[in-house]
């Protein structure tokens, strides 16, 4: 084992890369509370100043999937819609299958350009976590209680308010409303089974209240949807922990461009065209078990530097004093100010893996256990 793949797996590196993390978020956010005085003055300075100051957040979680786990991903689509990635607002549909599902989704992002201006329907309770739902905040993230009487007014408004971004950007909706897990998908299929739809293997059914809103309501200012089919090579299920121990993944996107025109405006039609949009991306799961790969030219857009360069100089920054303060406390010999550094230390081990807890698949919400019952 050399040097830096042990370094990996230790625990203190770990808390090191939590706490640039966690710090430099709460600077951001810090800095985000008083550019609001921005908004009454000129909106879209604010909005691209607040696209910069979330990418250098979210960028040092790319960088750990990028750099310090070395994950490939590669795209499976071809090169006219490659082209446009990047030169168009658009709406992402993605599966929702893995605890890093959007990780390999910001990637692509960050690859392209749109990391700090990406946008996602996201449910409420992420609003009140530190660091993401902050920022999300001031982002124009549009939340929803995933209750769509109480859901509709808010997520009409939100979305209408992002008609004049002055950034492209890549709006992105898990159809399907939580993670995928056995229990939740036999739930939705008995769903599926009552209203006579197609079963699905690899999917639970899709909502399609999110979808035909945000396609109503950004029509004129999104330019296609992208489907993208997400899936690991060898069967790997990876997860935000292993990113951090520094485990290499590979993972394999097929990415299907529809020009917003060619999706029906009216709401039962587009409901009908998402069924078969599952339908299809069902099928592209079945393939990519039976072949390992999916169809289409296999594209790998380059790594940039920048997330790396974002990190190290926060981590310049914040661990210089950092070092010579906890330097300063042992040397002090004082029992109470090391007992008082360590406590503080568990504090922020505990932090860092709670934020880590969000994305884990076991830990996550139950909606879907009961709410496909609910006549949607």
């Amino acid at each position: 084992m050399g040097l830096l793949a042990f370094l990996k797996t230790q625990f203190v590196v770990h808390l090191l890369i939590g706490f640039v993390f966690v710090v430099s978020g709460l600077i951001i956010n810090f800095i985000q509370l008083f550019t609001l005085l921005l908004w009454p003055i000129n909106k879209q300075f604010y909005r691209k100043v607040n696209c910069r100051l979330s990418y250098s957040l979210w960028s040092q979680l790319v960088m750990l999937l990028e750099w310090w786990s070395g994950t490939e991903c590669t795209l499976f689509t071809d090169q006219e819609t490659v082209a446009k990635f990047g030169k168009e607002h658009v709406v992402i549909i993605l599966n929702h299958n893995f605890e890093i599902d959007f990780l390999c989704g910001w990637t692509m992002c960050e690859r392209f350009g749109v990391l700090g201006s990406s946008k996602v329907l996201a449910k409420k309770e992420l609003l009140y976590v530190p660091l993401i739902g902050w920022t999300w905040y001031f982002l124009e993230i549009v939340f929803c209680k995933r209750k769509w009487e109480e859901d509709r007014d808010t997520v009409i408004e939100g979305l209408k308010r992002l008609s004049d971004y002055p950034e492209y950007m890549w709006f992105l909706l898990y159809c399907e409303g939580t993670r995928f897990t056995e229990t939740k998908h036999r739930i939705s299929m008995e769903v599926a089974e009552s209203k006579g739809l197609p079963k699905l293997k690899y999917h639970l059914l899709p909502r399609t209240k999110g979808f035909t809103t945000a396609v109503q309501c950004l029509r004129g200012t999104v330019a296609a949807v992208y489907d993208v089919t997400l899936n690991f090579r060898g069967n790997k299920n990876p997860s935000l922990l292993g990113i951090l121990y520094g485990k290499k993944y590979e993972a394999d996107m097929c990415v299907r461009r529809f020009p917003l025109e060619d999706i029906p405006q009216d709401e039962k039609e587009a409901a009908k065209w998402l069924h078969k949009l599952y339908q299809e991306k069902d099928a592209l799961q079945e393939l990519y078990k039976q072949k390992g790969v999916f169809p289409g030219e296999q594209i790998k857009p380059i790594r940039r530097p920048w997330t790396l360069l974002n990190f190290l100089g926060w981590a310049t920054i914040l661990l210089s004093p950092l070092f010579s303060f906890a330097f300063g406390v042992f040397a002090s010999g004082s029992p109470l100010l090391i007992l008082t550094f360590l406590g503080f230390v568990g504090a922020a081990s505990f932090g860092v893996r709670r934020l880590i807890g969000v994305t884990e698949i076991e830990k996550g919400s139950s909606y879907g256990n009961q709410e496909f019952k609910k006549k949607e």
